[in-house]
């Protein structure tokens, strides 16, 4: 008989209690929240979590490193979190947002101060997208935004990046019932960003994409300094990557992907409704909410 080292059940034995881990700490439950930063035993894979989602019919987690790239793996045992053996178990679903301000007439306001449509539920999705730079863009959008985009049926879709713009609209083929609406970043004359928008729009399809920006190098400056204590956001250098400077300038720590991470969901916990975004933002999406939804159905 050969013996099977390995038992038959690999699932079976927590490797952190057996074996030479024997007298190591014990693995204990730690919640998959947004921002946690973790390593993969196996692989050493390190990165921040940015969401927990069903695949194949199991749970993974979704885990972002420091340049941006994304990988999964399945939730479990085999992670480890500031040198400690942990069992990554799905987060606790957050309360219900308390209801928003309410009209004179007792109407409920959105984050985004349109009158709330109550006990409907999400439309089907249309034809035509809203398109955002990347993940950040999308998070702001969707608290101050979601309810109203849900009740039109608008899809909000990444492009990672402006330079993928042009790509993905020719997959997306826009035409007079399938428009496409784009908020970049930076968006002003002579910069890149202003460029290639201006491309897009001279192009074949270009009457039914609009192109719209704010004049911020980052989101998150479309958020008003005031909610972090600033009287105006810092001036990074050229050089300098915009999101490391001014959480530098903010005095919080700054030094990887996972403190850019926490940063962000700092600032994104500071915006209550629309009166906590620039008025320069805030213009540009509604009217790109207004292109998307007048097409005829």
């Amino acid at each position: 008989m050969v013996s099977d080292r390995y038992g038959s059940d690999v699932l079976s034995t927590d490797p952190h209690r057996s074996g030479a881990f024997a007298h190591r700490a014990t693995t204990t439950d730690r919640a998959a929240e947004k921002g946690l930063v973790v390593e993969e035993v196996d692989t050493g894979w390190v990165g921040a979590v940015v969401r927990v989602e069903k695949s194949g019919g199991m749970h993974v987690v979704v885990l972002e490193d420091r340049r941006g790239r994304t990988r999964a793996f399945p939730l479990g045992a085999g992670f480890w979190v500031e040198g400690k053996p942990v069992r990554l178990v799905p987060p606790v679903p957050a309360p219900a947002a308390p209801r928003g301000p309410v009209t004179a007439g007792g109407r409920r306001l959105t984050a985004s101060g349109s009158i709330a449509v109550e006990q409907q539920r999400a439309r089907v999705a249309r034809a035509s997208r809203i398109y955002v730079e990347g993940r950040h863009d999308a998070e702001l959008v969707e608290k101050v935004w979601g309810d109203d985009l849900r009740v039109e049926g608008v899809v909000v879709e990444l492009l990672d990046g402006v330079d993928n713009l042009e790509a993905v609209l020719r997959d997306f083929q826009p035409g007079p019932r399938r428009r496409a609406g784009v908020l970049v970043d930076h968006l002003v004359r002579g910069s890149k960003e202003s460029r290639i928008a201006a491309q897009v729009t001279s192009g074949p399809a270009g009457a039914h994409v609009l192109v719209l920006g704010h004049p911020y190098v980052d989101v998150w400056q479309a958020v008003r300094p005031d909610r972090v204590g600033l009287r105006a956001w810092p001036d990074v250098p050229r050089g300098t990557d915009i999101k490391v400077g001014t959480l530098a300038a903010l005095g919080w720590p700054h030094a990887d992907q996972a403190d850019i991470a926490r940063g962000w969901k700092r600032i994104l916990g500071t915006v209550r409704s629309y009166k906590d975004l620039s008025p320069a933002l805030l213009g540009r999406m509604e009217e790109l909410i207004d292109f998307v939804t007048a097409v005829p159905e």
